[in-house]
């Protein structure tokens, strides 16, 4: 974005003068995806993300521009974002038309590598009720334009893609392919890449992919994001229990809820179904993967600490604009400027 706040379209620009294949152009101009390599410990993630955060800035400012790590927008639009001259974008942008056009969205994904796809189909029935917890802890795009009223509105306007959403639980890989293959027949897919599940099977890597997060407000929040997912997909495979049976009405309130109000609100759990501030999940949630963290546990209770004195992303969105009533102040306390 330019010094005014406002997106700018050199994004594949900034991606092309980038060393190696860790960056990369996405669907918008006025977007870049950094991609770290496989890694083995959070203090890995850690240090690529700085890094390349950091470099992102720097190819940034020399352009007289700014990166900023924000769900959505924060400064009112006036033009809208040009799509990256990509064939496979602009065939999207044919057929989803406004879908397309008119959102700029950023999310944070991670993969977690599993030894095959059947074992990746009982890992997204064992971890998806605890999608809304991870949506809470990393929500941060309450403005687009304007206060939205909501923590993560990214996640509302992701919601209007076809494949968007928590997955069904399956009865098997089987029922997953069918069900991709029978979206892909009715058009709602254009390829299998864009099944946009908060949690799916990668159709590039051996991976199981968690999509629910909006990008990271800093390099710490995305790497306890990581550690927990890592964490649940452990857990996953180490539980001999059945899935939760939890209905997908329920868990698309519990989102919808968990994106209205962040970490601050209340939701059903995942497991006594009882209304419970979200704060006290997320305690359950490190609790239950205490025993396969390992090492790990002290960087992911320090990290909910921090989490907790300092804010959610959306939380310090609101307090920058709180302080004069004015979006440029959000924008600045995002860029570090």
């Amino acid at each position: 974005m330019g010094t005014d706040g406002l997106l700018s379209r050199y994004g594949p620009e900034i991606a092309d003068a980038s060393e190696g294949e860790h960056v990369e152009a996405e669907l918008k101009t006025c977007q870049v995806e950094a991609i770290t390599s496989v890694c083995r410990t959070p203090e890995e993630v850690l240090t690529e993300l700085t890094a390349m955060r950091a470099e992102l800035s720097e190819a940034a400012v020399r352009r007289g521009l700014r990166i900023l790590p924000s769900g959505c927008p924060v400064m009112p639009e006036t033009e809208q974002q040009e799509i990256t001259p990509n064939p496979r974008y602009l065939r999207m942008a044919d057929w989803f038309g406004a879908t397309v056009r008119s959102v700029a969205t950023c999310g944070c994904h991670v993969h977690v590598g599993i030894p095959d796809r059947e074992t990746g189909v009982r890992i997204i029935n064992q971890t998806r009720p605890w999608l809304p917890v991870l949506l809470t802890i990393t929500a941060n795009s309450p403005f687009d334009g304007a206060d939205t009223g909501y923590a993560s509105w990214r996640y509302q306007e992701w919601s209007r893609w076809p494949s968007a959403g928590a997955p069904p639980l399956f009865s098997g890989l089987d029922e997953y392919e069918s069900t991709v293959d029978s979206m892909l027949r009715c058009g709602a897919l254009m390829d299998r890449a864009m099944i946009y599940w908060d949690i799916r099977l990668s159709e590039r890597h051996p991976t199981v992919e968690f999509r629910i997060s909006d990008v990271a407000v800093t390099a710490t929040h995305a790497t306890l994001f990581a550690t927990l997912v890592r964490g649940l997909v452990a857990h996953a495979l180490d539980t001999a229990a059945p899935p939760p049976q939890l209905p997908q009405t329920i868990l698309r309130a519990n989102l919808w809820r968990a994106s209205r109000e962040g970490l601050s609100g209340s939701a059903l759990h995942p497991v006594t179904g009882e209304m419970t501030p979200v704060q006290s999940q997320l305690d359950d949630l490190v609790e239950l993967l205490a025993p396969v963290l390992g090492e790990d546990l002290e960087f992911v209770k320090a990290g909910v600490a921090h989490l907790r004195e300092r804010g959610t992303g959306a939380a310090r969105q609101r307090a920058a604009y709180n302080r004069r009533g004015e979006l440029i102040d959000v924008v600045d306390a995002l860029t570090g400027k």
